[in-house]
């Protein structure tokens, strides 16, 4: 099995290189220079509650792939994906099948355009995971869960064999008939976290502390529940009470990554996630004023940004 990895960060670093250290497949990486060279040099660097690792890899930059790969793994930032559509194209033939493993559910439209839906697969990735300046790969958590389907829901060879091979790892995979509804369901629960943790500057712990913070979390998680059914894709029973639950405890230390990209000045997925459901609302007629708030407040981070205000 050919795998090609866009990216060896932390979704791609972590899953990828699972796949190494098991022999499950063989990967390449496509990556920058910087990248590359410190790959070359020091290995595939993982820290991670489920066992340390390192491994040395193929890595390639996007104009040395030379031949299609079985399946690519997709790990950019949304804000990436026009780029990195460009990098994995070397890498995509006639029966390549793509798994995007992006926040959101934009980039599946984008994706079925460039490529066609017969390449494209849903997938989502639960993991608390980032890549340290020094190249090292830092799992945050125990979450280490990679979730994959056809967006048709036929449980295709394809889709089996991925499984197989991740099987093989210490990696949770799971193949499911019904990938969109996982994305929608994940998209509900991050764009509450992602909204709210950034709107705070806080994680949900500390949000939970204080008297109205419980109360604006659980309507955050409600006004998205109600996104979600209008399009179409209601949360299952239990669903909104367990992650209320989760939000609403006041020793959580859950914070999104989309906060760690703004305490690092960094660039944020705010039309992805935060903006595609404030889109969603408006177009159901949804009352909008938590996510119209939580919006401004993202792209007013990315104005001063832009001004190099930070």
């Amino acid at each position: 099995m050919q795998v090609v990895c866009l990216g060896a960060g932390g979704i791609g670093g972590y899953f990828g290189g699972r796949l190494v250290e098991a022999n499950a497949a063989d990967v390449t990486f496509i990556v920058r220079p910087a990248r590359k060279a410190q790959l070359e040099k020091d290995g595939l660097r993982v820290e991670s509650v489920h066992g340390d690792f390192t491994v040395r890899v193929d890595a390639k930059l996007s104009e040395e792939i030379r031949e299609p790969a079985d399946y690519v793994l997709l790990t950019c930032k949304a804000y990436d994906l026009d780029s990195a559509i460009d990098a994995i194209n070397p890498a995509v033939g006639p029966n390549t099948a793509i798994v995007p493993l992006l926040n959101g559910l934009s980039h599946i439209d984008r994706l079925n355009q460039i490529f066609g839906n017969e390449r494209v697969l849903g997938g989502i990735a639960q993991i608390g995971i980032t890549l340290q300046p020094d190249g090292l790969v830092k799992h945050l958590n125990d979450w280490h869960t990679i979730t994959f389907g056809e967006q048709d829901g036929t449980m295709s060879p394809r889709v089996e064999a991925l499984k197989a091979a991740f099987d093989k790892t210490k990696v949770n995979a799971v193949a499911v008939p019904d990938i969109i509804q996982k994305m929608w369901e994940k998209l509900v629960m991050l764009s509450t976290l992602a909204s709210i943790t950034c709107l705070m500057r806080a994680n949900i712990g500390e949000i939970s502390r204080t008297s109205d913070g419980p109360a604006l979390v659980s309507a955050l998680l409600e006004q998205n529940a109600k996104i979600a059914a209008a399009c179409g894709y209601p949360m299952p029973d239990g669903f909104v009470e367990q992650w209320r639950k989760t939000f609403t405890d006041p020793n959580a230390q859950i914070a999104a990554s989309m906060l760690r990209d703004i305490e690092r000045k960094g660039p944020v997925e705010a039309d992805h996630i935060v903006g595609f459901m404030l889109e969603k609302a408006r177009a159901h007629g949804i009352d909008d004023t938590l996510h119209r708030i939580c919006f401004a407040h993202l792209k007013a981070y990315e104005q001063r940004r832009a001004a190099g205000r930070l």
